[in-house]
């Protein structure tokens, strides 16, 4: 009777990857054929995901055109928190402790820093005043119209589904698990909602500030509003020459697939983090046992991937081959997220909601703009579009926006933006968990008070490091 109950659910989670998977190649076909799908630039995976939604049981109920069972959507409303442990891990592996050589574009190597430092805090500042605006809302709605529905953590998804996007509804959805909150999939849902209105109003804004930028020559590369090339628009690379490799084979197949070595790393560390957190739970280890498993793994990969370059067999690790695993963990979270959406908690929360995601636009949209026009000694309206993908989307939001400035990638933009990307995903996995903690223990204030002295933090850091820009300039 056992073994029954066993093969029914992993034949139950077998379809719902089966299911997933479909929606995935639904999206990718949508999003070769239809114009306005490609104008603005949505991944299959938010296609194949609206899609399942919305001819699923959870928007057409009973007269749902694609009856699927209860029981994998419920699968699919756990998969982001369980699937974004391996992601999460992957980022450590293949980790380059270097220091980045300046390009002639950048200047001296301190130049080339201090724009990466600049580029840094003008992200945080944005995350930190996201947060801090919309917790502020939350905290009026819930203190001054005791507005039902909202629970402690309601705000945070801003900052999260805009700077974090689909993969970090996962993450949320995760921690308030591992945090016994019951509200942990309204959570997940209203993340993964702010996430896809993210990503369609950063394109589609900075595509508007592209074709203006261009007319008044802000643009350093492009002269002309000329169409994105075809297989960014269709996400399909049909031209053989071009076709990039996915990695490079570390091991030898007749031993084990290279593929297959790095999947079972990450999934090895990810395991390990679930183990270390069941210990806690087991034991009632205070604080440590409310830290979720995606920060543990985070922990133990930078350990064993340590050991690793001690050992020099930092070599064996490809980060092409790791990226592409953690990719494809991420579509399949986010279409799960999407299809598994508790619509109607996020509706009741809809005017709350809306006031936030107007608002939170406003004020990255402003900051982007002229925080990257007053600080930026070169290729400031290049960096901006970066900031303002990722500030609204995620990296691969801000990495279409830059090539859309600088097609070929001349600048030292995309070097600033992915070392200063970086180093505030690392802060916001730690900032996460305290910040929750304050939530949910003391409420809106505490957690307002830490953005927005984190904030001014970051305001104090970003005008010193531009009064001794100015100072070397007057110098020279």
């Amino acid at each position: 009777m056992e073994l029954d109950v066993v093969s029914g659910v992993m034949r139950a989670i077998f379809f719902t990857f089966i299911l997933i998977s479909v929606f995935l190649l639904i999206g990718a076909y949508l999003r070769a054929k239809v114009k306005i799908i490609q104008n603005l630039f949505l991944p299959a995976s938010v296609v194949g995901g609206l899609l399942g939604l919305i001819l699923g049981p959870i928007v057409l109920r009973d007269y749902a055109v694609l009856p699927i069972p209860d029981d994998w959507l419920m699968i699919a409303s756990l998969l982001p928190g369980l699937l974004i442990v391996p992601v999460v891990a992957s980022v450590p592996l293949g980790l380059k402790m270097k220091q980045t050589k300046s390009s002639e574009e950048g200047g001296s190597g301190s130049n080339g820093s201090r724009a990466i430092v600049i580029m840094f805090l003008i992200l945080g500042i944005i995350a930190y005043a996201q947060t801090f605006y919309s917790l502020s809302v939350a905290s009026v709605f819930k203190n001054v119209f005791s507005m039902e529905g909202i629970y402690p953590t309601f705000g945070t998804e801003l900052s999260a589904g805009f700077t974090g996007g689909h993969g970090t509804a996962g993450v949320i959805g995760s921690l308030l698990q591992s945090m016994d909150q019951p509200y942990w999939n309204t959570a997940q849902g209203v993340t993964t909602t702010v996430a896809t209105v993210g990503i369609i109003s950063g394109i589609l804004i900075g595509i508007l500030f592209i074709n203006i930028a261009v007319r008044k020559g802000f643009t350093t590369f492009v002269q002309s509003g000329s169409d994105m090339q075809g297989g960014i628009r269709t996400g399909l690379n049909a031209d053989e020459a071009s076709q990039e490799s996915a990695g490079h084979e570390t091991t030898n197949s007749s031993s084990i697939d290279s593929m297959g070595f790095h999947l079972a790393l990450i999934l090895m560390v990810s395991g390990l983090a679930f183990g270390i957190r069941y210990v806690f739970d087991v034991n009632n280890v205070l604080i440590l046992n409310m830290i979720p498993e995606w920060a543990y793994a985070i922990l133990l990969m930078y350990g064993v991937w340590g050991i690793m370059i001690k050992m020099k067999l930092d070599w064996i690790v490809d980060v092409k081959t790791k990226t592409k695993i953690a990719s494809t963990f991420t579509e399949y979270a986010v279409v799960a997220a999407i299809i598994s959406l508790p619509i109607q908690a996020v509706f009741a929360l809809i005017l709350p909601l809306s006031i936030i995601l107007i608002g939170g636009l406003a004020i990255t949209v402003l900051l982007a703009y002229f925080l990257s026009k007053r600080y930026f000694k070169e290729y400031w309206f290049e960096k901006s579009m970066a900031i303002l993908g990722t500030n609204t989307g995620v990296f691969l939001t801000g990495l279409l926006l830059l090539k859309m400035v600088d097609p070929d990638l001349k600048s030292p933009v995309l070097r600033d933006y992915s070392i200063s990307y970086s180093l505030n995903s690392l802060i916001g996995f730690v900032l996460f968990p305290l910040a929750f903690g304050f939530l949910i223990a003391y409420g809106y204030t505490s957690a307002i008070l830490l953005y927005g002295s984190l904030g001014m933090l970051f305001v104090i850091g970003l005008i010193i490091v531009g009064k001794k820009d100015k100072q070397e300039v007057q110098s020279i």
